[in-house]
């Protein structure tokens, strides 16, 4: 079946392409991360599970049970569905930036990643960035979340600085609670020292 239009839909972490025209083809294909989810597609004629990448079923009309399970090379989802593929969105993009110990002052390798940062965000034109702020455990819990939040908005300040509007962006702090490194209490871990930027 060639379809007539090509729409998608990005749902719990499944991008489903459906072909509208003399009946609907459905084809789960893999997120760009390589994960591939599942999704049962049904009438009230009958159903059928697709959990595997590429596989696609067609669904006639609504009095007609789901067909069987196809497999789909790869290269046929891409011509079938070019235009809906090119217009999905572009992946997260997670970068880490490490502190200075007990300090707001980023070190000189992660400053240098800026740069990327902004690149990310310019080249999926953001409007969702979230910062998340972190310590090691050395010192009081309370003051270890109040550095993870002066962290964390240090990091918002620099990209507010480089001209991201202050309403695209979160900003959280977890202190030295989700260690990157697990430690025990009082550990200087350069690693923990990190705040986290996630690109959308």
């Amino acid at each position: 079946m060639r379809p007539t239009l090509a729409s998608f839909i990005l749902k719990a972490g499944v991008l489903l392409l459906a072909a509208c025209g003399p009946g609907n083809l459905v084809v789960l294909i893999p997120d760009p991360d390589g994960a591939v989810g599942g999704v049962r597609v049904s009438n009230s004629a009958g159903s059928v599970e697709i959990t595997a990448p590429h596989h696609a079923a067609v669904v006639k009309d609504e009095t007609t049970a789901p067909s069987a399970l196809a497999d789909l090379s790869a290269e046929e989802v891409a011509k079938l569905f070019s235009e809906a593929l090119a217009i999905r969105p572009m992946p997260p993009v997670h970068f880490l930036l490490y502190f200075e110990l007990d300090s707001i002052e980023l070190k000189p390798d992660s400053l240098n990643q800026i740069p990327d940062v902004m690149a990310a965000i310019r080249d999926r034109a953001s409007r969702h960035i979230s910062i998340v702020g972190h310590t090691d455990t050395l010192g009081e819990k309370i003051d270890n979340l109040d550095l993870s939040q002066r962290r964390a908005l240090a990091v918002r300040d620099l990209l507010i600085r480089n001209g991201i509007p202050d309403r695209f962006i979160d900003t959280t702090s977890h202190g030295e609670k989700n260690l990157l490194i697990k430690t025990g209490d009082n550990v200087a871990e350069p690693r923990n020292r990190r705040v986290e930027v996630v690109v959308r």
